[in-house]
């Protein structure tokens, strides 16, 4: 499998983060929960669970008889424990900071609230009561098997026998596929585990290659040293042209966005004033009044950036049209609950404009950075987002750098510019909202009072309809405001090569913007 960039390999729960976290728990990891096609949650290492009427007593049955890679013996609720601590522990995952609370217990060195507790009845069962209620959505999300999201359970035993950091690199998990060896930025071998608990491989080995290059991995494919591999779409003429290749794809597989940081309004989680916080940055308010003036006039920016952007030629000519434009990001998948009036219009000399009338006639400087996590066009997407600013006078420093390199600036909030940032499917938009939220690990880059305090609130909020409602109001605002935006939604189109047999789906419906699910895939 050649992918576009897989990080270098850590797979302890303190030590790993995104990329590698998509394409570990594709492979060598396996989550609590399965994401299903209709986004509702099914088991996996979770057997069964159970809510309590008031949503915070949740009981959780663990399969029996999962064995450890390397010999370190059978999967129990000590090693569920241990995993989710470890992962809030290591501050790298995007939801460390949500599982510390879900996890922490009372008073917890992990996190918790008062009146939460935690139970590990026997070696199958443990019970959690969260102190308040909690949204089934948002523990399903950071529970689930795929995606940049998603989580794993490991060995506690082979990590205190050998301690975090030489586990990580070898890590004892539970997915059908073993860790044998792996290569900075080259490569991660993995070979079948046989008597797999859910599904032994037909294949004895896995390779992920690193291939930066679109042009190398389609070479790879062509020559049949790939048997599939991170395509961009307009390389998908040339793939249908190799021999007894096949496409199969799926909808919904990624939505990318565009994030504007240095918007934060209000105080950091120390109580402290943001210290990136500039605004004399164009984008940037320097007054969180979002009746003043000062306010309106970013706005304008911000929609003026957007309105610059021609989505459905970006669909149609780097997607193939495989995907539909999208003008609100993490809105993919709930359609039919949408504002019809969340589009921003192409129309370049309406943002000219705007500009003018926010007091940049001649444009100004921005930083623009694709996020490479592996979606398709998500490179030439952000290049096409440049040059669509660079029509209305916005001098871009664009930078294609990997996405381990900025992602810590984005976690500090210390990042100044804006992201082209793909991901996959969220359980609920109020998923994708915790990212506004000044407790979440990861961060959009934009922080705002208003925001705080209703996705907190909605956060907690049990009653379906009254989540929906509140799901509504905040993403009004937010594209009222232009506090962030999306793209376009795209597909998941895998190309599969002559030695596959085509025939095999997602091992979880949380990541199928690249083939995953090699344990189903038989030979020709």
């Amino acid at each position: 499998m050649g992918q576009k960039e897989t990080g270098i390999f850590e797979a302890h729960p303190s030590k790993s983060s995104s990329p590698r976290i998509q394409f570990t728990s594709s492979s060598v990891a396996e989550g609590l929960i399965t994401t299903q096609p209709d986004f509702s949650a099914g088991p996996m290492l979770a057997k069964s669970w159970s809510v309590s009427d008031d949503f915070l007593t949740w009981t959780w049955k663990f399969q029996e008889g999962v064995q450890f890679h390397k010999g370190y013996g059978e999967m129990t609720a000590e090693d569920v424990l241990y995993s989710y601590q470890q992962w809030n522990a290591g501050a790298l995952h995007a939801r460390s900071g949500i599982m510390g609370e879900y996890f922490g217990g009372v008073n917890g060195e992990f996190g918790g609230r008062e009146g939460a507790s935690i139970e590990i009845v026997d070696d199958y069962t443990m019970v959690v009561n969260t102190g308040v209620p909690w949204v089934p959505a948002q523990v399903f999300e950071f529970m689930r098997n795929g995606g940049g999201s998603s989580s794993w359970v490991v060995s506690q035993k082979q990590s205190e026998e050998i301690g975090i950091d030489t586990a990580s690199k070898d890590i004892a998990a539970t997915g059908p596929w073993q860790i044998e060896e792996h290569s900075s930025g080259e490569f991660w071998r993995m070979s079948a585990v046989e008597d797999h608990w859910r599904q032994t491989p037909y294949f004895a080995e896995l390779t992920y290659w690193s291939i930066p290059e679109e042009s190398a991995r389609v070479a790879g494919f062509q020559t049949g040293q790939l048997d599939s591999f991170d395509m961009a779409f307009d390389s998908l003429p040339v793939v249908e042209a190799v021999e007894g290749a096949a496409m199969i794809g799926w909808p919904n597989a990624g939505q990318a966005g565009l994030n504007f940081y240095g918007q934060l309004y209000g105080l950091d989680k120390d109580g402290k004033e943001y210290p990136a916080y500039n605004p004399k940055l164009p984008w940037v308010s320097s007054d969180a009044d979002t009746e003043s003036e000062a306010w309106a006039n970013a706005v304008k920016v911000r929609k003026a950036l957007n309105i610059a952007i021609d989505r459905q030629a970006i669909v149609d000519e780097l997607l193939s049209g495989f995907g539909r434009p999208q003008s609100v990001r993490d809105w993919m998948g709930f359609d039919e609950r949408a504002n019809p009036d969340w589009v921003y219009d192409y129309n370049p000399v309406l943002a000219k404009q705007m500009l003018a009338e926010a007091g940049y006639p001649d444009g100004f400087e921005i930083s623009l950075v694709p996020a490479i996590r592996g979606a398709p066009a998500e490179v030439e997407a952000c290049e096409a987002v440049a040059q669509y600013w660079d029509d209305i006078g916005i001098n871009v420093k664009f930078q294609n750098i990997p996405y381990a390199t900025i992602r810590p600036e984005l976690i500090t909030r210390k990042f100044v510019g804006v992201t082209c940032h793909t991901v996959g499917v969220r359980l609920s938009p109020i998923i994708g909202a915790s990212n506004y939220v000044v407790k979440s690990t990861f961060s959009y880059g934009s922080h705002h009072p208003w925001m705080e305090e209703r996705v907190s609130a909605a956060s907690v909020e049990v009653d379906p309809a009254k989540i929906r409602a509140d799901e509504r109001e905040i993403y009004d605002w937010i594209f009222d405001n232009s506090f962030a935006s999306s793209l376009y939604v795209h597909d998941g189109i895998w190309p599969i090569g002559p030695r596959l047999d085509p025939d095999f789906g997602p091992t979880d419906f949380s990541e199928v913007r690249t083939t995953v699910g090699f344990e189903y895939a038989k030979h020709r």
